[in-house]
């Protein structure tokens, strides 16, 4: 669909000049199916380095974000937990893609998330509030959402979702980064970056855990996101998706990153020891045309 004529709907029911939710017509990217994925991997200590090399090989920071933009960069900020205990994405790894973005000319850059535990808790614990707040950048905010910004969407592709409010902060940015911590995650098995966008919906989210992988696949229909960079630096094994018992982190040192979401997350699960189709929003989105998910068609780059 056309991004204008999307947007053009969502301002006509945010300002009131109309009572149908905006329509998201969706349809796969013409050509994706040809092109190999690109799946970048790098490990180390140093986690600001880490970000840089990642993505190295996908033309650098520059490839996606343009002077002047409206960047959103959304980790998972979901739990009153620290970095340690990996319920989280790294602070520093957001603090350096925040700074990357800033140095590539954004004129705003913006990160959030819909918290499960007290928001105030969660950003600070997390510190990642704290993190980008260091920068001491006025272009470069960490707010707490505001229900106020939830516009309902109908999703003309949804399967198992046909409507559902979205954050209008994120549908509206001109560049969107996807930032999740992987880890295990007692609903759908895997938390990655498909299950991310649970982050940015509104609603009662509770109803979404029935036939949740499908579920989490409709919705990444509806968000475009240029980037996703997975934090495998610290991934929780057990006990997800709020963990806290620091048996359960295993230390990878690791970061991934692709412009292909379904890819990324299928290659992640080969941390879990895990094959791709075992994750329900993997094997879904693959078959909606949102990625690629057999390994063997994905091009993974270790830098």
């Amino acid at each position: 669909m056309d991004r204008r004529a999307f947007l053009k709907e969502v301002a006509l029911w945010t300002a009131g000049l109309t009572l149908t939710p905006p329509l998201f017509r969706w349809t796969p990217e013409l050509g994706a199916q040809t092109r190999p994925s690109l799946v970048t991997v790098t490990e180390g200590s140093d986690y600001s380095a880490l970000v840089s090399k990642v993505l190295q090989p996908l033309g650098g920071i520059q490839t996606f974000v343009k002077k002047g933009q409206r960047v959103v960069i959304k980790p998972n900020i979901g739990w009153d937990r620290t970095p340690e205990q990996g319920a989280n994405t790294h602070p520093e790894i957001v603090k350096t893609l925040v700074r990357l973005t800033l140095d590539a000319g954004a004129s705003q850059v913006l990160v959030f998330d819909r918290p499960c535990n007290e928001e105030r808790r969660c950003y600070n614990n997390s510190g990642i509030k704290r993190a980008v707040e260091s920068l001491g950048d006025k272009r470069a905010l960490c707010p707490f959402m505001d229900n106020r910004k939830f516009v309902p969407i109908r999703l003309a592709k949804g399967k198992s979702i046909t409507e559902w409010e979205f954050y209008k902060e994120a549908l509206e940015a001109d560049c969107y980064i996807n930032v999740p911590v992987a880890k295990h995650h007692s609903s759908a098995g895997l938390s990655l970056g498909l299950k991310n966008v649970m982050g940015i919906i509104g609603g009662y989210r509770g109803k979404i855990h029935f036939s949740l992988g499908q579920r989490i696949a409709d919705l990444n229909t509806v968000l475009k996101t240029h980037l996703t960079v997975v934090d495998a630096t610290r991934i929780l094994l057990r006990n997800g998706p709020q963990g806290g018992d620091l048996k359960d982190v295993k230390i990878l040192n690791t970061l991934l990153a692709s412009t292909d979401t379904v890819a990324v997350d299928a290659y992640a699960t080969t941390f879990f020891g895990m094959k791709p189709d075992e994750i329900e929003s993997t094997y879904a989105a693959y078959h909606l045309g949102l990625g690629e998910m057999d390994l063997k068609k994905i091009k993974v780059v270790k830098v």
